[in-house]
């Protein structure tokens, strides 16, 4: 390996396609055992890599040189070998440091709570302090020396104006994970989660549902990935890259969610834009027949509505925890709050607004078999889909007309 980035579980990254678009080189990512690490290093048979978690420590005793700034915070992200020698550094502290600016989330004279105790934790504590923090307080499982428990932050804290989540809590594969609640944080002017994947995470959604300020990781990986690109090349990029790169990155890795009546033309549409971005189409009416062995009108009839809600909130986590696919959801899909959640950690929500006149009954939907029950429906419903959507499309058109406008919003980003 000449270029890539070491850790315990990658199966999460984003690192390979974001080198792959900042320079031409191969990047490859390596997972490795903790008793892996010293071989690895001591062999340092590769030219530059990037170290994540947990070995951003671990890797410094195999260094000769480390940079001012991975003196001061103690964690290495970034190591070049040049001449023989290995040489660190920390772009994780740059990194933070624009995702914070990115998101408008002022550091100077706020009381910043810091969520874990790694390196990425010492790096939030760099970056707030060099903004002029007036406080910090360190958040950890267990109180210790220079730490406070969950339990303490949650009661004596609760006055912390900025909270800094760095750990892997809400993380891919386990996506739907919280490392503290936002209830009781009455001066909370922002949150900034070290977590890209999912690209919202629960502390992310609930924070801008708290209509607080708040931002996800990707930038923070996105930026300090240029900057070690810069290290590793030993070159300097102009500033507009970091941008470029998050958008193109940003972009791809998006759901592009739809949701609305019965026989809107959700799945229709679905595919016409799953076609023209080269992406899977999951529909999640599909998914549920997959997951339960049976069609959604056995399923209603043998089990009844709850049982059913049930599976399609299982197969709507299930989608919502893959990256830039095509989702078309079923019509009931955004009558449960924690179902729209799910689908906005990594989707971008369209709502497929049909005339009531437009939509057709069929048999194989239970609760909208007949122009009644579609009509009682689109009564219940219709506020719940418009308050799910980031954008509504109200055409009565055909499914490729549909499509085009919606890939025309998506694309501009």
């Amino acid at each position: 390996m000449k270029y890539g980035c070491i850790g315990e579980h990658l199966a999460h990254s984003f690192s390979r396609e974001i080198h792959a678009l900042i320079a031409d080189y191969e990047y490859e990512l390596l997972e490795l055992s903790p008793n892996e690490v010293e071989p690895f290093m001591r062999a340092a048979d590769f030219e530059a890599i990037n170290v994540t978690i947990p070995y951003k420590e671990t890797v410094i005793p195999f260094l000769d040189e480390l940079d001012e700034g991975a003196k001061l915070i103690g964690a290495v992200n970034t190591v070049v070998k040049r001449d023989g020698l290995l040489y660190g550094y920390n772009t994780d502290f740059y990194g933070m440091k624009a995702l914070a600016r990115r998101a408008g989330i002022a550091l100077c004279g706020k009381k910043v709570l810091i969520l874990g105790t790694g390196g990425t934790s010492r790096t939030a504590r760099a970056v707030a302090m060099s903004e002029g923090a007036s406080e910090c307080i360190v958040v950890s499982r267990k109180a210790s020396n220079g730490t406070v428990s969950y339990s303490d932050a949650m009661k004596k804290h609760t006055d912390a104006q900025i909270i800094i989540n760095t750990t892997p809590v809400g993380m891919f594969p386990k996506i739907f994970g919280k490392p503290i609640e936002l209830k009781g944080f009455h001066s909370l002017e922002g949150v900034i989660d070290a977590v890209y994947n999912p690209l919202r995470t629960p502390l992310v959604l609930e924070a801008e549902e708290r209509g607080v300020k708040a931002i996800g990781g990707l930038y923070m990986l996105v930026a300090q990935g240029v900057r070690a690109s810069e290290h590793f090349l030993d070159t300097k990029y102009d500033n507009a890259l970091t941008e470029a790169v998050f958008k193109k990155i940003l972009c791809d890795k998006t759901n592009i969610v739809l949701v609305g009546m019965p026989a809107s033309g959700k799945s229709t549409v679905g595919a016409i834009i799953a076609e023209k971005l080269d992406r899977e189409l999951i529909d999640t009416d599909n998914s549920i027949s997959e997951l339960s062995g049976k069609d959604i009108p056995t399923i209603f009839s043998e089990r009844g509505e709850e049982v059913f809600r049930d599976i399609e909130s299982l197969a709507i986590d299930r989608a919502s925890a893959e990256c830039g696919k095509v989702i078309a959801t079923g019509g009931g899909a955004i009558l449960r709050r924690a179902n729209v959640s799910s689908l906005r950690e990594n989707g971008k929500i369209y709502f497929i607004d049909r005339p009531l006149a437009k939509l057709m009954p069929t048999e194989d939907r239970p609760l909208a078999s007949d122009k009644e029950a579609i009509a009682r429906r689109y009564a219940e419903r219709y506020d719940k889909y418009k308050a799910a959507a980031d954008l509504t499309v109200s055409e009565d058109e055909s499914a490729e007309v549909i499509a085009k406008i919606i890939l025309k919003d998506f694309l501009k980003g």
